[in-house]
């Protein structure tokens, strides 16, 4: 990938928003840019550690619900609803472990840049799956413990919350540049690239 203009440290090619963002940020915090990969990679690894661990307890669940005696009294309505949940937190799953995959593939290759961008792509997609696999779960349970109707208020209220505080409540800051760090500090060097996606 020989682009034009600077380069990480490790020689991973940053282009254009995303370039810009990155010196800007690095310069803002007196890093080079290698240094900012290495900060944006270690906080993207806790962010899917905090994000894996609560999908691996809904996974558990949903695995083993499958073989309890009541699931076999389950309607139409939640066994599809417990299908939605399932696959869900399988993609999340899939989607949230990824980015090791993708390590190991580009390792001692020069693409920490490259890694960090789909790290975080992933990881914005490996939520959203989450939000659905968490609000339609809530369904299940709510529906067979108090109903249908409390099972829908229940996952409608969960899937509101999480939306507002996962994604509504970042944009919004985000668009109204909270904080008097600097350039480059309210966004962390990852928010500022190209279509508010990490510099690299």
């Amino acid at each position: 990938m020989g682009g034009k203009g600077p380069t990480s440290d490790d020689g991973a090619p940053l282009r254009g928003r995303s370039r810009a963002a990155a010196l800007r940020s690095a310069r803002a915090r007196g890093e080079t840019l290698d240094q900012l990969l290495d900060r944006n990679l270690a906080e993207l690894l806790q962010e899917l550690r905090v994000a894996i661990t609560g999908v691996q307890v809904l996974f558990a669940f949903l695995l083993g619900l499958a073989f309890t005696q009541r699931f076999t009294e389950l309607d139409a309505f939640a066994l599809t609803v417990y299908t939605v949940t399932l696959m869900a937190t399988a993609l999340a799953t899939v989607v949230l472990i990824a980015p090791v995959s993708f390590h190991r593939l580009v390792f001692r290759r020069r693409q920490k840049a490259a890694l960090i961008a789909v790290a975080d792509r992933m990881l914005v997609t490996g939520l959203a799956l989450l939000v659905l696999a968490i609000s339609s779960g809530v369904l299940l349970v709510l529906d067979v413990v108090l109903g249908r109707g409390p099972g829908l208020v229940g996952s409608a209220l969960v899937l509101l919350v999480a939306v507002g505080l996962w994604y509504g409540l970042p944009v919004r800051a985000r668009r109204a540049g909270s904080g008097d760090d600097g350039p480059g500090d309210a966004d962390d060097g990852r928010g500022d690239g190209e279509g508010g996606r990490p510099a690299g």
